[in-house]
């Protein structure tokens, strides 16, 4: 097959070499994308008077006919061609002759390729903030449903304080709405039209490139020919918001995992996303959210191969940078299904709020409350800090719980206890007196998941 870029060559490019170079097998998804941004070039083409009408218009409605083919599956791609750009203009010259190779006038593939991974982009982000919106309101349905389910707080994964598990539930739907925001950012500055940069020098043509990047939905131009070619940011980016992401979703993959055990057993996974043992058959893995965690490394070293393509090239465009799309392609499908399993997962699984509440019930999780009561009373913190320390000692040298020791014996450690201090330490109190913006207690968590619910509504 002859390359758009014979004629220079005397000799054939070597089978190898060529296959090494093509990109038609992964950057064919781009399809959609390619033909939109031919079409509002070849009707820029026309309007200023580069091309004929009329051969403009041969090249929108022939254009517009191979992307319902391909979309119906009518025509399928030639992996013989380079890549989906030479496969479209392929195409397009074979059925309108001439007319068709009057489409690459004031282009090169160095800024359509630059045009349609930013389309692309644009498209894929937009479709994962859905699936982020949907798993938010997953987990603010489920903080609402848990929004007084007591259970332990920790820190070092130590019993610290007690909390609801509809608070806990709420940190991550704050990650999540954050992980939006990031996305939305990056877009913005991603939405700017490199088309009519050329190769690295602009045209000779008097193009209207503000037209053409108003017709695809960008804000603007990029404003420097060689940047727009060779600007590859928006990927490391989004790459970056992307591994952000999975941080998250691997964060809670993680806690699942761990109250799914038996150690734990604060909840159990709906039998549709967990598998058994071959040799085991009492075993209900998590294996859903293992596989999120493990995905989240893949995802990471997408970002890591990305930055270190770039960090020694050049200016302009050099073959190096076709090796972002595999990269960011597969960080996309790698997010879009790890979102797709996660929140219908999280939708299913079964909160065991008796074992939640019998576990705050262990580990001095009120030991806090405690030194406040003596607080209130007058004394100290560090000095009440010090006072409930000891107390803590003595109940577990004597396998007890704070509730379960004797007023005498707490006064022996200070005459400022009394009857009272039972309803300061008891969990439901502890969690109700946390008033303060953001806390755990049940009016706060209501106040967040009005907060991301509006979010949402107004995004």
């Amino acid at each position: 097959m002859e390359k758009m870029w014979a004629g220079r060559f005397a000799k054939s490019l070597d089978k190898l070499a060529d296959d090494f170079t093509s990109s038609i097998h992964f950057d064919c998804r781009m399809f959609r994308q390619d033909i939109r941004g031919s079409i509002e070039h070849a009707v820029m083409l026309g309007k200023q008077g580069i091309i004929s009408t009329d051969d403009a218009k041969r090249i929108t409605d022939e254009l517009s006919s191979i992307l319902s083919q391909l979309e119906s599956g009518e025509l399928e791609f030639d992996m013989e061609c380079e890549d989906i750009h030479m496969f479209i203009e392929k195409i397009l010259t074979e059925r309108i002759g001439d007319a068709g190779k009057k489409l690459h006038t004031a282009r090169s593939r160095n800024d359509q390729v630059a045009l349609d991974i930013r389309m692309y982009l644009r498209d894929e982000t937009n479709e994962i903030i859905v699936l982020l919106k949907n798993l938010i309101s997953t987990i603010t349905e489920k903080a609402e449903e848990h929004k007084a389910s007591i259970m332990p707080g920790y820190t070092h994964l130590q019993r610290a304080q007690p909390v609801t598990f509809g608070h806990h539930l709420m940190a991550y739907a704050m990650m999540f709405l954050r992980d939006i925001s990031r996305l939305r950012d990056a877009v913005k500055r991603m939405n700017m039209s490199p088309i009519g940069c050329c190769a690295l020098a602009g045209t000779t043509y008097d193009t209207d490139r503000d037209y053409e990047a108003s017709a695809l939905g960008f804000d603007g131009i990029v404003q420097n020919s060689m940047d727009g070619v060779s600007d590859r940011d928006f990927c490391i980016e989004l790459l970056s918001a992307y591994s952000t992401i999975m941080m998250h979703l691997s964060r809670f993959s993680e806690e699942i995992i761990l109250w799914s055990s038996w150690e734990f057993k604060f909840i159990e996974l709906d039998d549709s996303y967990t598998t058994g043992s071959s040799i085991m058959p009492q075993k209900k893995n998590p294996d859903m959210a293992e596989l999120v965690r493990g995905k989240t490394g893949r995802v990471y070293g997408n970002l890591m191969g990305t930055l270190t393509m770039l960090k020694g090239l050049p200016l302009a465009y050099n073959k190096d940078m076709q090796e972002d799309k595999e990269a960011i392609f597969d960080s996309i499908d790698t997010v879009k299904v790890c979102l797709r399993v996660f929140t219908p997962m999280i939708a299913a699984m079964q909160v065991l709020t008796d074992n939640m509440f019998k576990a705050a019930q262990k580990g001095f999780i009120n030991a806090t409350d405690l030194a406040d009561y003596l607080v209130k009373k007058g004394m100290p913190f560090r000095s009440a800090y010090k006072i409930v320390g000891e107390i803590v000692a003595e109940c577990i040298s004597k396998s007890i719980v704070l509730e379960e020791m004797t007023l005498d014996e707490y006064k022996k450690h200070s005459e400022l206890f009394d009857d009272d201090l039972y309803g300061e330490i008891d969990l439901v109190n502890c969690v109700e007196k946390r008033i303060s913006k953001g806390s755990t207690s049940v009016s706060s968590v209501e106040q967040q998941i009005e907060y991301v619910t509006e979010a949402l509504e107004n995004d």
